[in-house]
């Protein structure tokens, strides 16, 4: 006789392991930088985790608010230790991921196509023969 399998939440067909995986590192991660008390951390934010799927190592992609992305990366760096035995404490992975950091750069490309969006001069209206569509009304 098959044994019914219990659905607990959401299916792995519709969210993946290593999409929960990723989002779990992630939501510790930015839980972490919470508590960290360094200056330059105070305007990052944890865009994406990208951990293999053998969980040996994880990208983070993080943005910063201002000037201060190589010093973020550097504090980052800096605390990563503390950072991976956050994500081993709380996580309970088969291995804890060795933590690279990189700058998320979407938002400032973002900011380039919508700089280069407004300078151009906006599209004219084509002039359109109204009457050509309107329907035979002789």
């Amino acid at each position: 006789m098959a044994r019914m399998r219990r659905n607990r939440g959401q299916s792995n067909e519709r969210y993946p392991r290593m999409a929960r995986v990723n989002e779990l590192c992630r939501e510790i991660l930015a839980d972490e930088l919470e508590l960290i008390e360094d200056e330059r951390l105070e305007l990052v934010t944890i865009i994406n985790v990208d951990v293999d799927p053998d969980l040996r190592r994880a990208r983070v992609d993080f943005s910063s608010l201002g000037e201060g992305e190589e010093e973020a990366a550097e504090a980052l760096d800096e605390h990563r230790h503390r950072l991976q035995s956050a994500i081993a404490r709380q996580a309970r992975l088969r291995n804890t991921p060795e933590l690279r950091f990189t700058v998320d750069t979407v938002i400032a490309h973002a900011a380039r196509i919508e700089e280069l969006l407004a300078a151009q001069p906006p599209i004219p209206d084509r002039d359109v023969d109204k009457d050509k569509y309107k329907g035979d009304d002789d």
